[in-house]
């Protein structure tokens, strides 16, 4: 759970979301686009990307990726008992009395502002409806994790 401090910030300006750091970028409004890149790169077939969806009333959506007791978002790797811990005891300090339900999504809706729409409370942006297309930039963000025990990255022979 995050929000943004810098004074005068409008989520709604496309030059300064796209100007905010690296981390801050992927946690506020473009989670999304980071794990559907994580989803593209490792290709295993028991990571989900994972929407906490706000009880009605509440803000703080997050889209994270959950593979083997374990997650992936912004903050790198972490046990997922501890990750949502950490996101129930945030968001309960901003608004008390906040509350969320887990809801797997499909890769292809990460990347889809139509496909996101068509769950109820959901509506993420395509990449190249940011300043400039998040993809590449997700990708370079990615570089500075170590690959998930037990991925194989296509083209490679051996688990990363």
């Amino acid at each position: 759970m995050y929000k943004v401090r810098t004074q005068g910030y409008s989520k709604k300006n496309p030059e300064q979301r796209w100007g905010l750091p690296e981390r801050v970028f992927f946690v506020c409004g473009a989670c999304h686009i980071l794990a559907y890149v994580f989803l593209e790169r490792y290709q295993m077939p028991n990571a989900k990307a994972v929407w906490i969806k706000p009880r009605p009333g509440f803000w703080g959506n997050h889209i994270f990726v959950a593979v083997d007791g374990s997650t992936f978002d912004y903050h790198g790797y972490s046990r997922s008992d501890a990750f949502l811990d950490h996101i129930w005891k945030r968001a309960r300090h901003f608004w008390p009395g906040w509350d969320a339900t887990l809801v797997e999504l499909p890769a292809e809706v990460l990347i889809s502002e139509p496909e996101s729409r068509t769950y109820d409370g959901l509506w993420l942006r395509e990449p190249k409806q940011f300043l400039h297309d998040a993809i590449p930039r997700a990708r370079a963000y990615l570089d500075r994790f170590p690959p998930p025990l037990g991925s194989c990255i296509p083209g490679t022979a051996e688990p990363g």
